[in-house]
């Protein structure tokens, strides 16, 4: 199993600028590539400063000329959001640039409030047939010359512009029903999943799913991997109460996408205060002590324990996912810990 850094410029108040926040991302993707990750992914929000990613592709430009090895994803691209020819140009020009590093990650979009604003209200619920439609169309246009009539894009003979440096750039699906793992695995796609809340079982079901999408399919020939995407916070063992710090950043974070996904009220300037602790009076997942279960938060063994478990179900990658509202020295602590206790684990 190898491991993946998740993150976005994260600002919850104007303390610290967007400039700072960017340095904060590159210092973080530096350090991960120098502990062994993969790959860097960086998703695709709007109008939020707690995920600050307009487009991810000139963020891992920009990471292409910072770095020489680790893989930089697009996690994910909202489909609904883009056209196919543009998807496929400026992921090739990625592949181009990074010297053949690109990975591209597709979604179908969650937040109304980002449809309400670039699709014309548009119910978030019905991006997955831009899902379904972008992915082979981007392929297709890779490949060379390519006509498009579909239900959602209709365009005439276009191709990639620049061509990309691998002949197919790896395309993962964000998924979660059975429906969304059996595209993927029939589109020969990767698959991405996140348990958000939910604890191990919920693992164990996405995995399930992924499997079973596989054994539907026996003329697949590469079997595709699967990332599991969690929220993640070490601390030492010398400080057995330090996990408190990492549950209540990210039930702050949870707080504040519970804010933005409920779409009821007007942001300012882009900022929008997390809900109110009293409204999750009976909502016990959002307590600490069920946090510390559910995220990937606990001394390194305790991590490497929960993560022997996930290579055992098959996992490939296990990405940290640094978003959590925790200072930029609170990060780094974590990642450092992870890099020189968990990592070691999973490679020696």
């Amino acid at each position: 199993m190898r491991f993946s850094l998740f993150l976005h410029m994260e600002r919850w108040d104007d303390t610290v600028s967007p400039e700072q926040s960017f340095e904060n991302l590159t210092e973080l993707t530096l350090m991960a590539e120098a502990g062994g990750f993969s790959t860097v992914w960086i998703g695709e929000h709007h109008s939020m400063e707690y995920t600050v990613s307009p487009s991810p592709m000139p963020q891992l430009a920009y990471l292409a000329a910072r770095t020489s090895k680790i893989r930089l994803g697009a996690g994910t691209i909202i489909a609904p959001f883009w056209n196919p020819i543009r998807a496929a140009g400026e992921a090739a020009l990625l592949d181009v640039i990074s010297g053949g590093r690109a990975e591209i990650g597709i979604a179908r979009g969650a937040y109304q409030f980002e449809f309400d604003r670039l699709t014309g209200g548009m119910p978030a619920a019905d991006g997955g047939q831009h899902l379904r439609e972008i992915v082979p169309a981007v392929r297709k246009l890779w490949e060379g010359d390519y006509a498009h009539d579909g239900e959602v894009w209709k365009f005439p003979t276009s191709t990639s512009v620049p061509k990309p440096v691998q002949q197919h750039p790896p395309i993962w699906v964000a998924a979660r029903s059975p429906e969304s793992h059996d595209f993927a695995v029939a589109n020969g796609c990767h698959v991405m999943v996140t348990p958000l809340m939910k604890g191990d079982e919920e693992v164990e079901d996405l995995m399930s799913k992924y499997e079973t999408a596989i054994a539907a399919h026996p003329e697949i020939e590469r079997r595709p991997d699967i990332m599991v995407l969690r929220h993640t916070y070490v601390h030492s063992p010398e400080n057995p109460e330090g996990w408190k710090i990492g549950a209540a950043g990210i039930n702050r974070f949870y707080r504040t996408f519970d804010a933005w996904f409920g779409n009821k009220t007007t942001p300012v300037n882009g900022f929008l205060e997390p809900s109110p602790e009293e409204k999750f009076a009976g909502r016990p997942e959002f307590e600490l002590e069920s946090l510390h279960r559910t995220a990937m938060i606990g001394t390194p063994d305790e991590v490497i324990e929960r993560l022997r478990r996930y290579e055992e179900l098959g996992v490939t990658e296990f990405s940290f996912w640094s978003d959590n509202s925790l200072s930029h020295d609170e990060k780094k602590r974590s990642l450092q810990l992870f890099i020189e206790h968990v990592v070691p684990a999973f490679t020696e």
